[in-house]
């Protein structure tokens, strides 16, 4: 099978703590999005990489890894920038051809979670993405005044939920679809599979493993590490 990757990149980071985007810290000889990019450069079936990024980035163009993907201008919205990296295939892509979107700051992603992404989802109608089941209880706070710690409102039920990972894989023509009318009508989905929701559509849960964090403060960078790390050990050899 053949796939299209789009990568939007165009995030500031504001919780990572660092004036440097999340996306281009260091992490074990790589910067996070070469990590996240990583399993697509190293896969044939991947036609081509789109990576939508800030318009003042000037990270980007630096990295060896820039030379290997097409480079659009993303949004203030991350459904912005995927609708940006998927006009970028317009002409090349067509309406059934698969698209995963993944996000740059995971860098963690199995190369066997792609491959059930890839064999579960492929002969489904609308598409699929990676999930991780609840594991932890889950507590519902009450409003608070900012910087208060908040009181518990009610413990939510957990049974059924699921994290929501990326990649996520769906047909280009329906999910830029979908994407259009969520943003003709000003709303703005937290990931595709929320978007292709609002269209009426059910995505399927591919159960993948939690080790595919996403990097939103800098403690996540030492997990990430770890996690590489570990990954090394048990290869015996280079990533």
């Amino acid at each position: 099978m053949r796939y299209w990757l789009v990568m939007p990149a165009a995030g500031a980071g504001r919780r990572f703590g660092s004036e440097l985007p999340k996306q281009y810290a260091a992490l074990a000889g790589r910067t996070v999005i070469e990590w996240s990019l990583a399993p697509f450069l190293e896969d044939a079936r991947c036609a081509r990489i789109v990576v939508a990024v800030a318009a003042e980035d000037r990270h980007w163009s630096r990295l060896p890894v820039a030379a290997r993907a097409l480079v659009t201008t993303g949004g203030g919205q991350r459904s912005q920038s995927v609708r940006s990296g998927l006009a970028a295939l317009a002409g090349e892509a067509s309406a059934a051809d698969w698209v995963l979107v993944h996000d740059a700051a995971r860098p963690c992603l199995a190369g066997a979670d792609l491959e059930r992404l890839l064999s579960q989802v492929a002969a489904h109608a609308v598409g699929g993405l990676l999930a991780v089941p609840v594991a932890d209880t889950l507590k519902r706070a009450q409003p608070v005044s900012p910087g208060g710690a908040p009181p518990v409102a009610a413990t939510q039920e957990r049974a059924g939920l699921w994290r929501a990972l990326t990649p996520q894989m769906f047909r280009y023509g329906p999910l830029c679809a979908a994407l259009d009318a969520a943003h003709a009508a000003q709303r703005f989905p937290s990931d595709e599979a929320q978007a292709l929701e609002w269209s009426g559509a059910a995505p399927l849960l591919i159960e993948g493993d939690a080790g595919n964090l996403k990097v939103t403060t800098a403690a996540d960078l030492v997990l990430a590490a770890a996690i590489l790390v570990a990954r090394v050990g048990q290869m015996k050899g280079p990533l």
